[in-house]
């Protein structure tokens, strides 16, 4: 018995609401993400504070030779032993909650802020402040970057250059 090749054509419409009524879509587990335990949350957050630490060290370094000094042993440690667990403890808790929008919010506002100020200390400040202020901003700066989402992060560099020609800051004469 030779089988009927006929084909029934439903609508998109009718479809849909067949598999609506027959509940086949709420039964489909969808993945939710698994949560995270201390231990991963701190190793997570060791990953960013490892080179955010070494990026404050050679903004240490750099601004010393900058203005023409040589850094030693004895400056560089104190001021690591001073930043290192601040930077710590402002990543682990930034990064932890870096997808609430209002984290959102405050890494770009501490950002925008830290480049702006960063920006207008290299051009009108002294060397002593410069020394000071600007290593610890440099590196606030980039990591504030790095966590935000693309559309923050660039809305942030706008907003610094924004700052920087508002101020007349000329930033590559």
């Amino acid at each position: 018995m030779p089988k009927s090749s006929k084909t029934i054509n439903i609508p998109q419409e009718e479809q849909w609401r067949l598999i609506n009524k027959s509940g086949v879509l709420k039964k489909v587990d969808t993945p939710s993400e698994p949560e995270l335990t201390l231990g991963d949350e701190m190793f997570n957050a060791l990953l960013l504070i490892t080179p955010c630490s070494f990026l404050l060290l050679l903004m240490e370094i750099l601004i010393y030779n900058q203005y023409g000094q040589e850094p030693n042993l004895k400056t560089v440690v104190d001021r690591m032993v001073q930043g290192v667990p601040i930077l710590s403890i402002f990543v682990f808790y930034t990064s932890r909650y870096k997808r609430d929008q209002r984290m959102q919010l405050l890494l770009f506002l501490v950002g925008t802020t830290a480049g702006s100020r960063m920006l207008f200390l290299l051009k009108r400040g002294t060397y002593l402040v410069n020394m000071r202020q600007c290593p610890p901003l440099v590196t606030l700066w980039v990591y504030t970057v790095i966590q935000l989402d693309l559309g923050l992060a660039v809305l942030n560099l706008v907003s610094v250059g924004a700052f920087a020609w508002w101020k007349g800051l000329e930033l590559f004469s």
